[in-house]
């Protein structure tokens, strides 16, 4: 076994290492990203003013349509050659942190930067947050490729440049730091937190030098809303908005996996990408036309709920029509469009959608509440509390909703409030059996793409060369600690068992039959050195098991 003192300066290397590569991967994703945002911007803004003008000038509506037919056609032909890019970009980005899949970095950055760019552009119900992170994270793994390093460290680049990318387009640093823990990996380790913290940190400082020069917003996005201090009596008032929120957000799930089946048997295989992409676009184009508030990220809709009358002077209704009959047809349009995108795979974000979705919805509430005692000063908070409601009944990211909440409007008056909101949501979700969408959907995605292929059993024993729980270890995919023996006896394998140097460790686990050289080489940069290759046989997938991981 090697000596204690040769591991701490190991430890010291490869902690210095992580930092290093997270702080030049968020400098080349704080540039990036930044231009893709402004972009965006860009395109949204001019895609709202071409939508006004078609409505006045309705003679116009046939190009309309027509340039949306052949949007569809060329998205269409992306995706069928370059598949990874379709759909928001989070579940394959999570794949791609957690080993599952592999992708060409150059591609995916180029074809999500251009693909998302004209969906947006079209008006499609789309955000740029998903793009913004698949794109921060194909820039971490063509770094690490580029600079040599090794796939466990190229993971956590990936990491990195993904929460970074996801900061960057919200102006919101600590949202993108949770993401690392509650989406992409899923537990606490101190390389993890070492290389999304730095990359986070790096690219918003070079999104901050950057913003006031190219025009891209330095405040928090929702910095027009107002939130008085809540008290006791406000909370059964938000409790009620949860529950109908959630309830929302569950029917909402289930729209969208029942659009993924019915867009997989009615577009025919020949053309199956350019099928599906027509309906979401020429559905967009339809939507746009009835209302300017249901297309687009759902950024200026929100916005322009921000009130401290509970008027929401600032929508525009709809053919001079009660207020909530405005409110009312922009949400459900949103549902509709936001649902089909899922169905579809359109490579778009649907997280602001999302948003949008739940703050139009307490918006509606809020005008029904406040007939019931509510103040209408509370208007704004119940449209805040609804949209980080709906978001976690969707995604399953409680911790996720509620610090992107707080950062996007810089506000931490109504904490106690959208904390019991969104574990209203959480409970009526578990009560409904719900799963997190980005991680159904990237289910889907290894199947459709024939991801489970031939497996072998590789058993392999591994010294330790330095202490730590299991569960700190960034392990290969699949990886299970079955047994330690530690000066020739036996002790508990579980998760929390801290590891000692001299330790001799099984693991088992199920890497791609042509990968398990690779699966040891992993084993051996992640504890120490391998001292034996104990079987290799083939055996059909192990079941998983990842409480120890």
């Amino acid at each position: 076994m090697k000596p204690k003192s040769h591991s701490l300066k190991r430890n010291l290397s490869r902690g210095a290492e992580i930092v290093l590569v997270g702080a030049f991967t968020g400098a080349f994703v704080g540039v990036i990203v930044t231009l893709f945002n402004l972009l965006v911007e860009m395109c949204e803004e001019f895609t709202r003013g071409k939508y006004d003008y078609l409505v006045r000038h309705p003679a116009f509506i046939p190009l309309l349509f027509a340039g949306l037919f052949l949007g569809a056609v060329v998205i269409g032909g992306f995706v069928r050659f370059l598949p990874i890019i379709r759909g928001s970009g989070f579940p394959q980005t999570e794949g791609a942190a957690q080993g599952l899949l592999r992708f060409k970095w150059y591609k995916v950055l180029t074809g999500m930067f251009a693909a998302s760019l004209v969906v947006i552009f079209f008006g499609l119900s789309a955000g740029s947050e998903g793009p913004s992170l698949m794109i921060g994270g194909a820039v971490g793994d063509g770094l690490g490729q580029v600079t040599r390093r090794s796939f466990p460290v190229r993971r956590y680049q990936i990491t990195g440049g993904a929460c970074a990318g996801l900061a960057v387009a919200l102006n919101a640093p600590l949202t993108g730091i949770v993401f690392a823990y509650e989406e992409t990996h899923k537990r606490f380790t101190p390389e993890v937190f070492a290389s999304s913290f730095t990359s986070v940190v790096v690219a918003m400082v070079i999104r901050g030098a950057l913003a006031p020069a190219v025009g891209l917003f330095t405040t928090p996005i929702f910095y027009g809303f107002h939130f008085p201090e809540t008290s006791l009596s406000f909370l059964p008032y938000a409790l009620l908005a949860a529950v109908i929120v959630s309830l929302l957000g569950i029917a909402f799930y289930f729209a969208a996996m029942g659009m993924r089946k019915l867009f997989r048997k009615i577009c025919p295989k020949k053309f199956m990408w350019t099928c599906r992409m027509l309906i979401p676009f020429l559905l967009a184009g339809a939507v746009g036309l009835i209302s300017i508030y249901a297309m687009g990220s759902g950024k200026f809709f929100i916005e322009s709920l921000a009130t401290s009358t509970g008027e929401f002077e600032g929508i525009k209704r709809m053919f001079s029509s009660p207020i909530w009959v405005t409110l009312l047809v922009a949400v459900l349009l949103r549902l509709v469009v936001t649902a089909c995108n899922i169905g579809a795979e359109t490579p778009c974000c649907t997280s602001f959608p999302i948003f949008a979705i739940g703050a139009g919805t307490g918006a509606l509430l809020s005008l029904l509440l406040v007939k019931m005692g509510m103040g209408a000063e509370f208007t704004d908070t119940i449209v805040i509390i609804c949209l980080a409601t709906f978001f976690a009944t969707v995604i399953k990211a409680p911790f996720t909703s509620i610090i992107m909440t707080l950062e996007l409007t810089g506000s931490f008056t109504y904490l106690l409030p959208v904390v019991l909101a969104v574990t209203v949501s959480i409970l009526l979700g578990r009560i409904f059996r719900t799963e997190p969408l980005y991680e159904r959907l990237l289910e889907d995605f290894m199947e459709e793409e024939g991801e489970k292929r031939q497996k072998r059993t590789c058993r392999v024993r591994v010294g330790v060369a330095a202490g730590s729980a299991i569960r700190d270890i960034l392990w290969p995919q699949s990886a299970v600690v079955t047994a330690i023996l530690r000066g020739g006896e036996a002790v508990p394998a579980g998760g929390g068992t801290i590891l000692q140097t001299g330790d001799i460790l099984t693991v088992e686990g199920t890497p791609q039959s042509e990968e398990v050289e690779e699966y040891i080489a992993l084993l051996r940069d992640a504890v120490g050195e391998v001292i034996m290759d104990e079987e290799t046989s083939p055996t059909p997938p192990m079941s998983e098991n990842k409480s120890q991981q």
